[in-house]
């Protein structure tokens, strides 16, 4: 039995060595090692990432996007072709050039009718601009952090985290509306408040700049290495310390600066943008928002104003246009009842007239259109 069990055992292992030999003298031996070494291959690949990511602290927000150094101003500036802000420009509507003949004219064209980065580190972060900050307040450095908005950050939040201004963040960032700040967008956290000014036209100096927006000449001068009296070129941008935007900026991109034309209980039935004409049924770009109300509802005026022109289109029935500050004015349409007349400065709490369907109408509703400086602008974006 023991020999037996001997000669078992034996042949066994003569039938796993033939196995063996025969294995590394196949395709399997290859497909074994090629997997093998794809493997470790695979595995020091991924250690590498990790051990990458890990250094490059994106969690931070400070490092990894965006050095801690000082930066030419010029090199960060998001758009250089942007319009000069609409802040400093509190021209009249009539300083504008454009006619309310005009607007209803370009308004007919137009309808195709035909006539971070932190997370728990949030507060290093903080702590971290703030040690720049005083180091910037004796040196006057001008530099540049990367923050990433998280869920649950307002504008106003962040700009106490890192102890600057709300307008600060929103000149530095360009930004245009501030309730559409977006999770993970990255933000640029400048070492101290102020906000950023184009220069308008050729000639005007660091002095005149300061003056206006009541600021230390002496600190913007050397913040921004510039001569204090020095002629400026047009397009030129400085960062002016300390400065804030003017209140109809702020309003504007806050969302607060007009009040619904409407004050009791509408629709939208059609909205600021491209859309299939409902006359038509071709692509056309609506001017302004068509708010659907019961006819004979009350209308009021979206902002204080004068009233600059009645009367009676062949597409939007009875209207009202309305000029207001900073180069703004009004248009409401369709209206069944006109309760104001040229010259009249009227209120937000003025009643101007009522709902109705008069002109290129479907239905009882207030076709609503805003201006700045003769161009159309989502109404949607300004009222409260």
């Amino acid at each position: 039995m023991e020999k037996f069990n001997g000669y078992k055992k034996n042949n066994i292992i003569v039938k796993l060595e033939k196995f063996y030999f025969c294995v590394l003298n196949t395709r399997i031996k290859r497909i074994i090692v090629h997997s093998f070494v794809s493997f470790c291959a695979g595995g020091i690949l991924a250690w590498s990432v990790l051990y990458l990511a890990g250094n490059l602290n994106v969690e931070k927000g400070i490092g990894g996007l965006e050095t801690a150094g000082v930066p030419e101003f010029k090199e960060i500036e998001s758009d250089k072709n942007e319009k000069a802000s609409f802040a400093a420009n509190t021209v009249s509507s009539s300083d504008a050039g454009v006619s309310d003949d005009d607007l209803l004219k370009n308004l007919d064209e137009l309808s195709g009718i035909g006539t971070g980065v932190t997370d728990a580190d949030s507060l290093d972060a903080a702590e971290a601009v703030l040690a720049q900050d005083s180091y910037s307040s004796k040196n006057l450095e001008l530099c540049y952090y990367t923050y990433r908005v998280k869920k649950g950050d307002m504008i106003g939040y962040i700009a106490d985290k890192f102890n600057i201004t709300q307008d600060t963040i929103i000149s530095v960032n360009n930004i245009h509306q501030s309730r559409l700040l977006q999770i993970g967008q990255y933000l640029k956290i400048p070492s101290m408040p102020g906000i950023i000014y184009t220069v308008r036209k050729t000639g005007e100096t660091v002095e005149s700049i300061s003056a206006k927006y009541e600021v230390s000449a002496e600190k913007c001068a050397r913040v921004n290495s510039l001569d204090s009296e020095k002629e400026l070129v047009a397009g030129t941008t400085v960062f002016v310390p300390d400065a804030q935007l003017d209140w109809v900026t702020r309003q504007e991109i806050n969302g607060d600066l007009f009040h619904k034309p409407i004050h009791s209980r509408y629709w939208l039935s059609s909205y600021y943008g491209w859309r299939s004409s409902p006359f038509s049924g071709k692509r056309s770009y609506h001017s302004g928002v068509d708010m659907a109300a019961p006819s004979g509802t009350s209308i009021y005026a979206a902002l204080d104003g004068t009233v600059t022109s009645t009367g009676f289109n062949n597409v939007y029935g009875n209207y009202v246009i309305i000029s207001h500050h900073s180069g703004y004015k009004s248009l409401y349409g369709h209206m069944s009842a006109v309760l104001v007349s040229r010259g009249q400065y009227v209120t937000t709490n003025t009643r101007i007239g009522k709902v109705g369907s008069t002109g290129m109408s479907t239905g009882p509703h207030l076709h609503f259109t805003v201006y700045k400086f003769g161009k159309t602008v989502n109404p949607a974006a300004l009222w409260k």
